[in-house]
C-alpha cells in the first residue's frame, strides 16, 4: 500500500528542500535589489530555520 508521500512526490523532503532553497535565492536577490529590509531578513531567517529542521528530521538525508 502506498503512503501519502509516495502518492505525492512533492511531499518528500528533497522536494521541500528544493522549494525552500529557491525561495531563499529569490528573497536574497530581492534584498540585494531593494536593500536591507527587516521583513525580508526575517523571511530569509525563517527559511533557513525550516531547512535546518528538515535536515534534522531526515537525518541529513536531503
Amino acid at each position: 500500500m502506498e503512503t501519502p508521500s509516495e502518492r505525492n512526490p512533492e511531499s518528500k523532503p528533497a522536494g521541500a528542500e528544493a522549494h525552500i532553497k529557491s525561495a531563499h535565492q529569490i528573497l536574497k536577490a530581492l534584498q540585494e535589489k531593494i536593500g536591507v529590509h527587516p521583513e525580508i531578513g526575517a523571511a530569509i531567517t525563517k527559511l533557513e530555520m525550516a531547512l535546518n529542521v528538515l535536515a534534522i528530521k531526515t537525518g541529513g538525508m536531503l
